[in-house]
């Protein structure tokens, strides 16, 4: 009889645990793709360098995510110089209504093309953010950031560009 009942609970007992389980799993995280606008200070010479920015979010938790960007920015005055960052790493923000503020710790590489294509190199890059999201309905995100980059093994101390960028993402969303 005890054996009875213990089977009857147990078989009884998983939807209800099944049930818990659902509501837990129904979401992997948040995913954003979106482009932008950079102004930057290249760390050499004393010119300001324009371009573009790609940029990728995921949310893994509710504080917590990580961050694929790239940067294409070239010289103004027609010297044919230009830098191109590829970085990915984590990113600490907080959702505050419809507005997210956000840091960022980077890590990459950086393309520098010389003036007048005298040579391309290749350096490893660390780079920290800060900037902050801001949600116009469910999927659209406006941003706005500034990134400091230390490029190792450049001649002369390094390199070290600042970014000021300002973006539009789309922002998926699952069905919760």
């Amino acid at each position: 009889m005890t054996g009875r009942l213990a089977f009857v609970l147990l078989i009884g007992g998983t939807s209800i645990l099944h049930a818990q389980a659902t509501t837990t799993a129904s979401r992997a995280g948040d995913l954003q793709i979106g482009v932008g606008y950079s102004i930057a200070k290249p760390g050499y010479g004393q010119q300001t360098y324009r371009g573009v920015a790609a940029y990728a979010d995921f949310n893994l938790r509710t504080h917590l995510g990580v961050e694929a960007e790239f940067h294409q920015i070239d010289s103004q005055n027609g010297d044919q110089s230009y830098q191109r960052t590829y970085e990915a790493g984590g990113r600490y923000f907080y959702d505050y209504r419809s507005l997210a503020p956000y840091i960022k710790a980077m890590f990459g590489i950086g393309n520098f093309n010389y003036p007048f294509s005298q040579t391309n190199l290749a350096y490893t890059l660390f780079a920290g953010g800060i900037g902050a999201d801001y949600k116009i309905g469910p999927h659209l995100r406006l941003r706005g950031e500034y990134e400091l980059q230390r490029w190792s093994g450049f001649s002369n101390g390094g390199l070290t560009p600042q970014f000021v960028t300002f973006g539009v993402a789309y922002h998926f969303t699952e069905p919760r």
